[in-house]
């Protein structure tokens, strides 16, 4: 490895850059966290002690305006996604944009427009996607252990609906089940199956207490080949976070789906054949290997995994479930 490391900048204070990006990245082999910024110097100050980060900026244009910081990592609300995006593509800096990308596949098209235009990398943060357990279930569908894929069911809800004050539960910034959860079954069966889907249909459970978002869906996603996810997705329900593929001659189960924390919990089942095994999968933090990808690919021009129109192909999905589930009707790709 070369001596020198990306510098990242955080733009925001959010819980998940607090809890989890932000050590991930510490951890990382070619990255370090060199400043941190929020509307207001104190938060900052405070974020950045607690978390060992040198600089605090109190803006976020202070942040961009160093010259120091090769990318920045953006959690902030969905709606601001966009525009804090390009001002960084704009200020020169590689981009790594919490999911989803943006509040329609128009606004991330423009946000992967200005990062070309600037020679930076733009990519989602879709953490777990970086993880090798799901290049494992990957291999073990492609060696036929499962026969010929015939559906995929994901599911990932929690409970969070008495924070009624929550950014999730304000329309105008994005809020909404679909949004916040519902992307990562979505995204799963894209990676997984390696195509995008012909149609979405979605049933949403749209509540006024929160600002009329989505606080449940339900979505059945049409890909090619008749093969389908099944999805639901929910901040008003009891927690799951769980896929399930099937195929002809077994299935794979992976309880926690997208979401990994060192336990036995990590593993995945394959019952097959009339035999069930249990799939053992080495700790890695996801977080840190998201953060190296970057790196590798600003430090030595590897390949992004997931690049800019692999975000704008995810929103254009999400843009039909939405459609789908406001007006009630199958919407076509």
């Amino acid at each position: 490895m070369s001596e020198k490391k990306i510098r990242w900048g955080i733009l925001g204070c959010a819980n998940i850059a607090v809890r989890a990006v932000i050590p991930g990245t510490q951890q990382s082999e070619t990255g370090v966290v060199a400043a941190i910024a929020s509307r207001g110097i104190g938060k900052a100050q405070e974020t950045a002690e607690k978390m060992g980060i040198p600089t605090a900026y109190g803006s976020y244009e202070e942040l961009l305006a160093d010259e120091s910081i090769d990318a920045v990592y953006i959690p902030l609300p969905n709606h601001l996604h966009k525009e804090w995006t390009i001002k960084a593509a704009e200020a020169g800096k590689h981009v790594l944009c919490e999911k989803p990308a943006a509040l329609n596949a128009e606004e991330t098209r423009e946000m992967a427009a200005a990062s070309e235009k600037a020679g930076v990398i733009f990519a989602e943060a879709f953490m777990y996607r970086y993880h090798p357990r799901y290049k494992m279930i990957r291999d073990i569908i492609a060696s036929g252990e499962i026969g010929e894929l015939r559906g995929i069911h994901g599911a990932f809800t929690f409970n969070n609906a008495r924070d009624t004050e929550n950014v999730r539960y304000k329309q105008h910034m994005g809020g909404g089940s679909i949004y916040d959860v519902g992307v990562y079954p979505i995204s799963a069966a894209r990676y997984i199956l390696g195509q995008e889907p012909e149609a979405a249909t979605v049933h949403g459970f749209f509540s006024p207490e929160h600002d009329g978002v989505d606080m449940m869906a339900s979505g059945l996603l049409e890909f090619p080949d008749s093969v389908a996810l099944t999805f639901d997705c929910g901040m008003w329900a009891a927690g799951r976070n769980v896929l399930e593929i099937l195929g002809t001659e077994g299935r794979i189960e992976v309880p926690s789906a997208f979401v990994t924390n060192g336990t036995e919990r990590d593993h995945f089942f394959v019952h097959a054949k009339g035999e069930h095994r249990e799939v053992e999968v080495p700790y890695h933090n996801q977080y840190a290997l998201q953060a190296d990808a970057i790196g590798r690919s600003v430090l030595y021009g590897e390949p992004l995994p997931f690049g800019s129109q692999d975000a704008v192909n995810g929103m254009r999905v999400v843009d039909a479930c939405l459609t789908s589930a406001r007006e009630r009707r199958r919407v076509e790709l």
